[in-house]
């Protein structure tokens, strides 16, 4: 996965219905661009460099992987399905709605088409006050003063005023705190570590991944199955119960869901595949024993992918071990998940075919999911 980066965005909007135009904005910064972390209040401001109507201001810091260049070409996507009509002389006009980039990171950028930080945005109390608000913190990467300073020492002495009404994060549509313990489960190379760590970082949530890097038999296991495959599945059954019961049963003050990448009936799935039937009857005996202990998901996604798009992920991560990795092997696992979904009699279980998806690459494809998960 990319990393993700801080961006600051100043909006402004004095045209038609400035609200609207504001919160069409944000949502559809979220759809595009990445995830909202905070908004600020919405300030009225008069207009600056020219006559026109007052604008409504507001500041958003959201989340994104995109790079620089990617996230300035969205905005301008945005503000161009929004009405926006740039103006060629670059003489300042009234504008349905207007998105700044204010800070990416701590970074410092100068391209033909972006400077960053913004190179006025110390002369603009409509942009210092909504940042100040959201992130008090911030630190200007040249000047190296915080936001706080800026604003206290700008020229501009402009009334702000700051209205009652609040724009409404579209991140609460996907109310992913619903449900104190996710599990996101799937095939090898199915996308369940990628996904269940990307909602995590956007909903704040508590992850758990498997540990199967530090597991030493699995790669003795891919080159000799049945003299491995006993001490594999014992030794991770271990490791999948301490885990669980271990993080999921301590109380995050400032997690707000569990995510995992992971199930605790996993290891019976993989064992029922992997070991002869006297060992799965004997490391049934124990599971069960075991499993009572473990706390139970209260949303169980399964990650349908098929095996020629498995095959390809197993391929592109790189993973020494898992090249051999065999069609076959694929499509037992896949019909061990189906048949235990299909004796759980659970309505919190969902399956989703993200055959034809690629959320890493395509936001649209995320949202869905979110949708799925939530619905």
């Amino acid at each position: 996965m990319q990393p993700l980066h801080n961006v600051y965005l100043s909006l402004g909007s004095n045209m038609g219905n400035r609200f609207e135009h504001l919160q069409n904005a944000v949502n559809a910064l979220f759809e595009e661009v990445g995830s909202i972390v905070k908004i600020s209040s919405v300030y009225e401001t008069p207009a600056m460099g020219f006559e026109g109507d007052p604008f409504l201001n507001c500041a958003v810091w959201l989340q994104t992987d995109m790079k620089p260049s990617k996230v300035l070409k969205s905005i301008l996507d945005i503000e161009k399905k929004m009405g926006r009509k740039r103006n060629v002389s670059k003489t300042y006009t009234s504008r349905p709605i207007d998105i700044d980039i204010i800070f990416i990171d701590g970074e410092i950028l100068q391209t033909e088409k972006l400077i960053v930080p913004h190179p006025e945005m110390q002369n603009r109390k409509f942009v210092l006050q909504p940042l100040a608000e959201i992130n008090p913190e911030l630190i200007h990467p040249i000047s190296n003063k915080k936001i706080i300073k800026l604003l206290a020492e700008t020229a501009d002495k402009s009334l702000l005023q700051k209205q009652s009404k609040w724009l409404s994060s579209p991140m609460k549509f996907y109310n992913i705190s619903q449900y104190n313990y996710i599990a996101i489960e799937g095939n090898i190379g199915a996308g369940k570590t990628s996904l269940a760590t990307k909602i995590a970082n956007d909903f704040n949530a508590k992850l758990i991944l498997e540990r199967f890097k530090d597991n030493p038999f699995l790669p003795k296991f891919y080159e000799d199955a049945a003299r491995y495959a006993f001490p594999l599945e014992m030794s991770f059954l271990a490791d999948r119960y301490q885990q669980l019961v271990d993080d999921i049963t301590q109380f995050d003050l400032f997690k707000e869901s569990v995510i995992a990448d992971y199930d605790v009936n996993k290891s019976l799935i993989f064992a029922s595949i992997t070991l002869p039937e006297e060992e799965y009857a004997l490391y049934k005996k124990l599971f069960q024993v075991m499993h009572k202990d473990v706390p139970k998901p209260d949303r169980y996604i399964y990650l349908y992918q098929n095996t020629e798009r498995l095959l390809e992920n197993i391929k592109k991560r790189g993973r020494k071990y898992e090249q051999s990795i065999e069609a076959a092997y694929l499509q037992k696992l896949n019909t061990g998940y189906l048949e235990f979904i299909k004796n759980q009699h659970s309505e919190n279980i969902k399956i989703i075919d993200i055959s034809e998806m690629d959320f890493l690459k395509n936001r649209g494809d995320y949202l869905r999911i979110l949708e799925e998960i939530v619905s």
